[in-house]
């Protein structure tokens, strides 16, 4: 290995490690907020990846009618609940948010010729079908178990993973797809060449983590799902609502894995099934962050990042492994250096 390949190894690495922190902020946040360790973070970023790619196919995308479907089951429930509680009030709400608003970006879509449109329009409107089924997601799978025990919500999510694969396979195919770069522009930095995507990926993840920063520091919902993730009983006392939290942090997380999924699809090809591996190795980064703290979250991605990359040069057949293997010391670490607390009652 010679100096030109492993600054093209650390650029990949570095690369990889932005999306990978991306996801371990979404997962961090879910797993603060509501305790439920997010396996299917990972399909909201093949959603994103592969529904931008049907638009500029001038395809309509199989999400769209999960978005209606499922929009139209969330409020079918709740207007009951509502019927029955005689909260009367709630129903125009809604049916604004889980059947108007899906049923505009709908006809939008329809409307439109999605395959000529500038690609700026194609992903607000990727983003406006797939954001939305993160909260349609924790409505109808997780508020029902939120007070259970973190090993059931673990189940109810592998559940809603096996659920949402399987879907991505009837959405889209078993065939894979890729979209066209942001930016066909390269700049030689001495011996290495960067692409514009890759400036891309680096710049919008430094962004998006700024922004979530300012909305946690700066907002009045961002400092709710602070106290929240600190003390859910405490919060609620204060008057801040578990539910609005919960559905708050699924959408975060889904924006976050749509923003990704667009974000790498010009850089590999994505499957129905490729964000599962991609959000498992941000998992990785999580635990190392031991599903609490964003910067430790954060270095770790950048590490699982590297430690891939280099391990694709050197041994490409177990780069995987290798990866996965880095879980068990830091799970090891953490057991022989932290004291069992029983789960909050």
């Amino acid at each position: 290995m010679n100096l030109q390949i492993a600054l093209l190894l650390g650029q990949d690495g570095i690369v990889n490690g932005a999306i990978y922190a991306l996801l371990a902020l979404a997962l961090v946040l879910v797993f603060a907020v509501t305790r439920v360790i997010y396996i299917p973070q990972g399909e909201f970023v093949s959603y994103g990846a592969l529904t931008l790619a049907a638009f500029q196919t001038g395809r309509t995308p199989g999400t769209l009618w999960f978005l209606l479907a499922a929009g139209a089951v969330v409020a079918a429930i709740d207007i009951v609940i509502a019927v029955r509680a005689g909260a009367l009030g709630r129903i125009g709400r809604i049916v604004l948010w889980n059947l108007a608003l899906p049923a505009i970006v709908a006809g939008l879509v329809f409307w439109l010729e999605s395959d000529k449109l500038p690609l700026a329009i194609q992903v607000v409107l990727t983003l406006a079908i797939v954001v939305p089924l993160g909260p349609m997601v924790y409505r109808l799978a997780f508020q029902p178990v939120a007070e259970a025990s973190v090993l059931v919500l673990l189940i109810v999510s592998v559940a809603v993973h096996t659920a949402m694969v399987g879907l991505g396979l009837l959405f889209f195919g078993a065939e894979g797809s890729r979209t066209p770069p942001f930016s066909e522009a390269q700049f030689q930095l001495g011996g290495l060449v960067v692409n514009g995507q890759t400036l891309w990926v680096l710049g919008a993840s430094a962004v998006l983590i700024v922004a979530l920063y300012v909305f946690f520091e700066r907002t009045l919902y961002g400092k709710a799902l602070r106290a929240t993730a600190i003390n859910r009983v405490g919060a609620r006392l204060m008057g801040i609502s578990s539910t609005m939290a919960g559905k708050l942090s699924f959408t975060l997380a889904a924006g976050i894995g749509a923003f990704s999924g667009i974000l790498i699809a010009p850089i590999t090809t994505i499957y129905y099934d490729t964000g599962f591996l991609i959000g498992l190795k941000g998992f990785v980064a999580g635990i190392i962050g031991g599903l609490a703290s964003y910067p430790l979250a954060a270095a770790g991605a950048i590490l699982v990042g590297l430690l891939e990359s280099f391990s694709s040069f050197w041994a490409s057949a177990f780069k995987e492994v290798i990866v996965f293997t880095l879980i068990i010391p830091v799970l090891l670490w953490r057991s022989l250096t932290s004291h069992h607390v029983e789960e909050e009652e």
